[in-house]
């Protein structure tokens, strides 16, 4: 029950990805006194550092916490992403996690009863394999996009950082989901801004925050087969509502709502009520897809999304996931569904 990897020792588990959801993992392996090692691209907390300087997670610290160390700030306070970002590299020192970092897998394959890992350290070989990268890592932009006249300046917002990354001139941010709203308030001072998309509902952050609403609804299991994944499509693949604004303070913030962007003339974007706008610059604020094209493709359904059972994969032995959204309840993908996920896959897995 080892794995073997080119100059680095032997494991039992190896875990990919060194976010919330791969760390939870960690610590549960350590908990059983398991081998193992994580091995992320970057270094712990970066993915929350190249987010945008304004993002402010609608969940308070008393939820961030992962398993084995507190969140080194006031209970209802809101965590920025330096906060978030600090807070998981504490957490691999506070808790001695082998992270290897810097490491990114390129190719993966199940043969032979083990799992064979080609990474940019070198090759690795395990009978045990939980993919913690979450479901969202590569950026969503429409195929209209490429005809957008030169002229115009595209981001997506996941490359966004600050106002200072745009230059002069009026903007339109494509998507009206939390993103959306944060980035297009963040360049309203300094622009004239178009917001476009449908509205995607509002909920207070003082509902979301609420202790009934966590203990009723984030444990909820999300019901199996169709009617779960008509969930899964309709809550992950969409725009999820605002939660800081609503729509009466993005427009008196001066932001001006239009429909959704449908084509393209002559250059330009043009919008669903027939009106063709002319922006300096257009920010993607689209979503994020799936980047599971390193797995063993039995791995993956035909959607390029992982084919599991309470994130124990339904068609490869010895491979789990961690950090997918809706991966058993409503709380799943979230800080606060990271360690109940992570327990069970270590538990159950083969």
């Amino acid at each position: 029950m080892t794995v073997r990897s080119t100059g680095t020792g032997i494991v039992d588990t190896i875990v990919v990805g060194g976010g919330a959801g791969g760390l939870a993992a960690a610590w549960h392996l350590r908990e059983r006194d398991r081998r193992f090692v994580v091995l992320d691209g970057g270094s712990p907390g970066d993915s929350w550092r190249r987010r945008y300087d304004s993002l402010r997670l609608f969940t308070p610290a008393r939820f961030c916490a992962l398993p084995g160390l507190p969140f080194p700030e006031p209970a209802d306070v809101h965590p920025g992403k330096e906060g978030m970002a600090d807070y998981l590299a504490r957490y691999v020192q506070h808790h001695d996690l082998p992270v290897r970092s810097g490491v990114t897998v390129t190719h993966h394959r199940r043969t032979s009863g083990r799992h064979h890992l080609v990474t940019t350290g070198g090759e690795y070989e395990a009978r045990r394999l939980i993919v913690a990268t979450g479901a969202l890592q590569r950026p969503r932009t429409p195929a209209l996009a490429a005809s957008l006249d030169a002229s115009v300046r595209q981001i997506h917002s996941s490359a966004y950082r600050r106002p200072s990354d745009v230059p002069p001139g009026p903007v339109l941010v494509v998507g009206a989901g939390p993103a959306g709203a944060d980035i297009a308030l963040d360049l309203i001072a300094g622009h004239d801004v178009w917001l476009a998309g449908p509205s995607t509902g509002h909920v207070p952050v003082r509902v979301v925050r609420s202790r009934l609403v966590r203990s009723l609804l984030y444990p909820r299991r999300v019901p199996p087969g169709p009617l779960g994944r008509l969930l899964r499509t309709r809550l992950v693949g969409h725009g999820g509502p605002l939660i800081w604004q609503s729509e009466a303070t993005l427009r008196d913030a001066g932001i001006r709502r239009v429909p959704r962007v449908t084509a393209i003339r002559e250059g330009f974007p043009q919008l669903a009520d027939g009106r063709v706008l002319r922006p300096s610059t257009v920010i993607w604020c689209t979503g994020l897809r799936p980047d599971h094209q390193w797995l063993d493709p039995r791995a993956l359904g035909p959607d390029g999304h992982p084919r599991h059972r309470r994130g124990i994969s339904a068609t490869i032995a010895g491979l789990a996931f961690v950090g997918l959204p809706l991966q058993h309840t409503f709380g799943s993908g979230f800080l606060s569904g990271m360690a109940g996920d992570a327990a069970y896959v270590i538990e159950h897995l083969p």
